[in-house]
């Protein structure tokens, strides 16, 4: 198989995290016989230093021809004090509108040997294994009028939420969807009791239910969503919502796993290229330092294997590897504890690498090291 890879690196730990990636499906494509070609473009902060804009027209265009598209991370201090429309979160947001991204998946799941890394208790976390569908193009991020004035002397500020309610069935179905591959459990969170746009959020989670008899639908105060993770995470399966609620809840929900370097996601679209990154920001306070944990971004690659490339079989030994290493005790600094051999973002990598291509390698390894 031949696919191209449109990389975008990003900000901060972006870099480092993506080359983990790349260096992976390299790996893949050694060991099972495919052809990768990697092209590389920029977005973010990046961006914003060598084209003066976050998402410049180069880099959509290289995604739109791309099979794929990997993201590492935006942002970061040195950009706080530019204007709204320059900020580098902007280029993540308009991506997501001009390739079509309206869904965004992140799955959740329980690592028997990070239970420690949860600040959880392990009878709580035990056997979670859940996926949050999160609406990608629509609601307060991107409503207008969003602006700040001066009206009678004071500072007022206006953020508006807007939805049609196509964005809402559609993101609705591909859950259900998703459930019946699953457990067969939609879990649509809103805040109903307030928000009109909850309220058609609802009518429409109820309208959709009804073409899948198969699966169960319950409705859960977006308050309430979050108690829940935290109290009894395996009562979900599929949790679907809009856009606001779901950027929260899923960085609550790394909790579980005991670290966002953990997490990875995929964005889809109706045509055109998914895009994968890891949940986790550009964390500047550590860029440079080779402790990043690359596996959030190592497990993207691996969703991007399973859904755009059909690969289930390349998918699954990307996962294994990582379940391989995590499992003979290598941590980087966001998930190590007492016992486990801490290693740099480079040496996870190599680790992840070398499971993949030789089985025995990694259990000579850690002969060494005994």
């Amino acid at each position: 198989m031949k696919k191209r890879i449109a990389v975008l690196p990003g900000d901060g730990i972006g870099k480092e995290v993506t080359r983990g990636a790349v260096d992976v499906l390299k790996a893949i494509g050694e060991r099972f016989g495919h052809q990768f070609y990697f092209s590389y473009g920029k977005i973010g902060g990046s961006a914003v230093d060598s084209f003066g804009t976050p998402l410049p027209d180069e880099t959509v265009e290289l995604c739109r021809e791309s099979d794929a598209v990997l993201l590492g991370a935006v942002g970061g201090p040195k950009y706080d004090q530019l204007p709204v429309h320059l900020r580098p979160e902007r280029g993540l947001l308009k991506i997501r509108k001009e390739l079509g991204l309206y869904a965004n998946l992140r799955p959740t799941l329980y690592y028997s040997s990070l239970a420690e890394s949860s600040p959880l208790r392990k009878e709580i976390i035990e056997d979670v294994d859940m996926v949050m569908v999160r609406e990608l193009t629509g609601g307060l991020y991107f409503g207008k009028p969003s602006e700040r004035s001066t009206q009678n002397g004071q500072d007022v500020v206006v953020d508006t939420l807007f939805y049609q309610r196509e964005e809402m069935t559609r993101v609705i179905k591909l859950a259900f969807d998703l459930a019946r591959q699953r457990k067969g459990k939609v879990t649509s969170v809103d805040k109903a009791n307030v928000l009109e746009s909850s309220r058609m959020w609802r009518e429409v989670a109820e309208e959709v239910s009804k073409a899948y008899p198969d699966v169960t639908l319950e409705h859960v105060l977006v308050d309430n969503a979050a108690m829940q993770l935290i109290k009894n995470p395996r009562k979900f399966d599929v949790v679907v919502t809009e856009n606001m609620f779901g950027d929260i809840l899923s960085d609550e929900a790394s909790v579980l796993t005991g670290s966002l370097g953990m997490l990875p996601s995929a964005s889809l679209s109706e045509k055109g290229p998914y895009l994968y990154e890891p949940i986790h920001g550009s964390a500047p306070d550590i860029e440079g330092q080779n402790v990043a944990n690359p596996l959030a971004s190592i497990l993207s690659a691996a969703m991007m294997l399973r859904l755009s490339f059909g690969l289930e079989e390349e998918a699954k030994a990307v996962e294994n590897a990582v379940n391989e290493v995590l499992n003979a005790g290598y941590r980087t600094k966001d998930i190590s504890s007492f016992g486990k051999k801490q290693v740099s973002t480079t040496e996870m990598i190599e680790e992840v690498k070398a499971t993949i291509l030789d089985h025995e390698t990694i259990l000579n390894i850690m002969g060494a090291y005994a």
